[in-house]
């Protein structure tokens, strides 16, 4: 993985480890572009974010560790936004980092992705919540806030797989990722879930391909040995698909490198 953007912190609340440990293991790994992408803190479920208090210890320890590694490596700073309306932050959204992830982590104020309300699935008909799913995604990306699209379908995470054809449920979504001219990231995190898959499905990733929409990668990592976790498995990925680029961020400025 020579890119590697989405990656947490301690200050995130479920993640461990210290920063500087994520950085050597991706350094160990081969990683040229490595990315912190914490929780951004929000006004919302804040048990599971860093708090508005922490943002300049988090970003300077970041910048700090960019100078450190500055020979081996390109640490880069960025956040994972929830998209939610009404508790984005304008602290969050207009500081000065590298790129942006938008992720639907809620439909409403469920939780969808967390252990504890599971059974909120069991309650609603599975093709409805898949297509609230993907709408409430486009939302995300129409909003024009965010430079990359996090593990665009999340909603498998339990493996409540719906009855129609996801191609049909994700394609507005996907026409919507091309007209935002928006990266979405192939991230490894399914393989530690009940799906046992990388975000996103092999469907997916084949038309985010025919729309020639950029890609970059992420570990998802919440501790430092996740980091590169799944090399092999992504190395896979891309050579069975032929992807031979990926996006890179500075400053939001985005930029294409070659894999090959």
């Amino acid at each position: 993985m020579i890119v590697d953007l989405h990656n947490h912190t301690k200050l995130c609340n479920h993640a461990e480890g210290e920063m500087y440990q994520y950085v050597e293991q991706a350094i160990k790994s081969g990683v040229k572009y490595f990315g912190f992408s914490d929780h951004a803190p929000m006004d919302f479920e804040k048990k599971y974010r860093m708090s508005f208090s922490q943002m300049v210890m988090y970003e300077t320890e970041v910048k700090e560790l960019k100078e450190r590694y500055k020979d081996d490596i390109e640490v880069l700073l960025g956040y994972e936004v929830d998209y939610l309306e009404n508790y984005m932050d304008e602290r969050v959204l207009k500081t000065k980092v590298d790129y942006l992830i938008g992720s639907v982590h809620f439909l409403g104020g469920w939780g969808f992705d967390n252990p504890e309300f599971i059974g909120e699935y069991k309650a609603k008909d599975i093709d409805v919540i898949w297509q609230d799913y993907f709408n409430t995604v486009q939302k995300m990306v129409q909003s024009g806030k965010f430079d990359i699209v996090g593990h665009i379908d999340l909603i498998k995470v339990f493996k409540y797989l719906p009855k129609k054809d996801v191609k049909l449920i994700a394609k507005d979504c996907v026409k919507a990722i091309k007209k935002a001219d928006m990266v979405v990231e192939i991230n490894m995190a399914g393989l530690k879930k009940p799906i046992n898959e990388i975000y996103p499905s092999d469907d997916i990733l084949q038309m985010l391909l025919e729309y020639d929409i950029p890609l970059t990668f992420g570990s998802d990592a919440h501790k430092s040995d996740e980091v590169c976790k799944y090399d092999e498995l992504l190395t896979k990925k891309i050579e069975q698909f032929n992807i031979n680029k990926c996006a890179v961020f500075k400053g939001r400025d985005r930029k294409l490198i070659s894999l090959k």
